[in-house]
């Protein structure tokens, strides 16, 4: 059978395997948010520090969102709403600029004025 110290180490594992599928979900959850309010964002023609604001606002409630209530999760054992809130934000925030620029900067041209 296995002994105490061994049970130990595979629900450590378990646990951090845990965690860190869970701040996985809340990356590529980023990154899917960034996408689609890129795109919604270049459509509308948003532009300068509101859009920006309206982004950053939106992705970090939605973000508390899934962690608090969908998941019900204690956050400080992912280090608190901070850690939480940095997760991948950064990246899904550089994603976010680039389809917001390029849907922006399609749908402000005039037609067939891209193709030259």
């Amino acid at each position: 059978p296995p002994s105490h110290e061994q049970g130990k180490q595979w629900y450590q594992r378990r646990v951090r395997g845990d965690k860190d599928e869970f701040l996985d979900s809340v990356y590529w959850i980023r990154q899917i948010i960034a996408i689609l309010f890129g795109v919604v964002w270049g459509i509308i023609k948003f532009k300068g520090i509101f859009g920006i604001l309206i982004y950053v606002l939106l992705n970090l409630g939605l973000i508390f969102f899934y962690y608090s209530s969908y998941h019900e999760v204690d956050e400080e054992e992912y280090g608190g709403h901070g850690e939480l809130a940095k997760e991948g934000l950064l990246t899904s925030f550089s994603l976010f600029l680039v389809f917001w620029i390029i849907m922006y900067t399609m749908y402000m041209q005039p037609a067939g004025s891209l193709l030259v």
